[in-house]
Order: C-alpha cells, then structure tokens, then sequence
C-alpha cells in the first residue's frame, strides 16, 4: 500500500534497524506489548515471535483489514482499527494482570499529545520504544538552558526516565521523510518524582507560551513577582533555566494563593 499523507505514514523496512531495535527492546515471553501504528507489521512480525502478545493499533482501516489477514492465525496477535489518541489501554485485558510494554514508529504531526495521552495512562504501562523526529526526542532529553529545552521536556520529567538509544537515516523508510529519526526508551517510574496536578501543567504551559519573556511576565496572570521570589526563583528569570521541580515548586505556591 501508498503511504497515505494524512496519517503522516512512512513504513520502516529497513531490515537492519529493525533488527537494532528488537535488540533494544529485548521482548521476552510472558510480556504484553501494544504497538501503535504497526504499518506493514514489520516491527510486529519480530515482536510475535518473542514475546506472549500483542495489540497493535492501526488507524488506516485498509492496513488495519490487511494486517488482520496477515496476522489470522497468530492468536496472540490483535489487530485494532482505529485512533491512538483515543484509545484506552486499560481496555486491553492483559492491563490488568501487568503493565504493558509499548512500542511504534510515531506519525510526526501527533507525537507530541500521543505522548501527553499516553502519560495519561501511565499507571498501565511499565515502558516505551519509539520512532519519532530527531528533533522531538532532543527536546525530551534536553537539559534547562538548551534551546530545546521546553514544555515537552519538564511535562515528562516527573514520570519517566528518558534515554536516546539512536538514530535512523531517512533511508531506512518507505517514503522517505525530510528529517532523520531517532529511537528512544521511556522508563515510566511508579511513582512520580515530585507532587504534580493541573496546576503544574497549567504554569507549565503558561510559562513556555512565550518563552522568550522573564517569568515576571508569562506567569503574570498566576503569579506576582512576590509570590515567585517567595519560591527561591528569579522573577527575571526565563522559564528554559528552570528545572522541573522548580516549576513543581512554583505550582505549589500557585495552590497556596
């Protein structure tokens, strides 16, 4: 099948990275994965021959209705048609016997809120591999101070550990995208790091809405230059210097008030 521009489909075929990447999951029997996007199966045809099952969900419903052929007698393989963004893991009934393991090559124009609603459910889930933008996975992993560094960054930092394991030449896909790709593993930790709720997410989002002004000005309407002194930080300050748990703290201060 065409690559159909929409989804923002580009198929992995070559046989080498995905040897790689097998190798950096590691899946073992007795293990439940759930792949997003599996495209032509590629990475699900390695992972049924090592690990107890998978539900792959497709949002393509010809590729969705080809993979069910493919996969028709692998009964631990489950094909779902239908979107990522809305699906509900704990729907899958091995979500309740142990946390899943998810796995895909990621659509560019949803990675970031497929990522947001999979932090989501992240009492499902125990880790993640993924294809994404290059670019997208240096802004997980940048530290406060980088360019990169921003909402994506500190809205993970409280649930997971993130490591850059490598990249992926536009080659390597069927068509080739523009930009290079990379391969990441998302450890989500059992329990947060530090205290968050909305109203982390909320000064968090208001703080890298401009994010070239100080915090005196993006966070304005939440906090006064008194209230983020108060907290040890910098009015002057802008928020790519601060760390996670300074925004943690800076919520904290926005509950009090």
């Amino acid at each position: 099948m065409h690559a159909r521009k929409r989804f923002g489909q580009h198929f992995l075929h070559d046989r080498n990275v995905i040897g790689r990447i097998i190798a950096a999951i590691a899946p073992m029997p007795g293990q439940h994965f759930v792949e997003i996007g599996p495209g032509h199966g590629a990475l699900t045809e390695s992972l049924a021959q090592s690990c107890a099952s998978i539900d792959a969900i497709e949002i393509d419903r010809d590729l969705a209705g080809l993979l069910c052929s493919r996969f028709e007698g692998a009964g631990h393989v489950h094909i779902h048609q239908g979107d990522a963004l809305q699906f509900d893991l704990k729907s899958i009934p091995a979500a309740g016997r142990s946390r899943l393991r998810v796995v895909g090559n990621l659509p560019y124009n949803i990675s970031t809120p497929l990522l947001f609603h999979l932090l989501g459910e992240r009492e499902a889930i125990v880790d993640m591999h993924f294809m994404l933008q290059r670019e997208v996975i240096e802004r997980m992993t940048a530290p406060p101070g980088n360019r990169r560094y921003g909402r994506l960054t500190v809205m993970l930092a409280p649930y997971a550990n993130i490591h850059r394991l490598f990249d992926i030449g536009p080659g390597a896909f069927t068509p080739a995208p523009k930009v290079w790709s990379s391969v990441v593993r998302i450890d989500v930790l059992e329990k947060p790091r530090f205290a968050v709720d909305q109203r982390y997410a909320r000064l968090v989002t208001a703080a890298f809405a401009m994010r070239r002004k100080t915090l005196r000005n993006s966070l304005r309407e939440l906090l006064d230059a008194a209230q983020i002194s108060a907290c040890g930080i910098d009015p002057g300050a802008r928020a790519e210097s601060l760390a996670p748990q300074q925004f943690a703290t800076l919520a904290q201060c926005l509950q009090a008030s």
